[in-house]
């Protein structure tokens, strides 16, 4: 995970931004979900990126996968609230922001594209 860390609020913030091919093993998913309940503890977070998850439905978090029911697991497990509420791929949304505290993020706005859309 990508960081650069700030503060708002007197509060430490991280900025993270991941990239999770869609064939990644099932090991590296649980080595990144450690690392982020680590971060999370202590820090405040916006996330980022790609994930690749496609089967993930955010209205009602679910997934057809295992690999992405431990993801909406994890999301839940560390409070994560996901931010994109339109596509970003095809139909669905492939480029997901996440925040573990209110008034980290507003205004969350997706256009243009280069592959998938572009979030604003």
């Amino acid at each position: 995970m990508g960081k650069n860390q700030g503060k708002a609020k007197k509060a430490n913030i991280m900025v993270g931004i991941c990239y999770r091919p869609p064939n990644q093993d099932e090991e590296v998913d649980e080595i990144f979900y450690k690392q982020l309940g680590e971060v999370l503890q202590s820090l405040g977070l916006v996330l980022m990126g790609d994930f690749n998850f496609p089967d993930v439905c955010w209205k009602y978090s679910t997934a057809e996968r295992k690999q992405s029911r431990k993801f909406l697991e994890c999301v839940e497990d560390n409070f994560l609230t996901q931010l994109v509420r339109e596509p970003t791929g095809e139909v669905t949304p492939l480029d997901l922001l996440f925040a573990n505290r209110e008034g980290l993020v507003s205004d969350v706005m997706v256009g243009g594209c280069l592959g998938h859309m572009m979030m604003k």
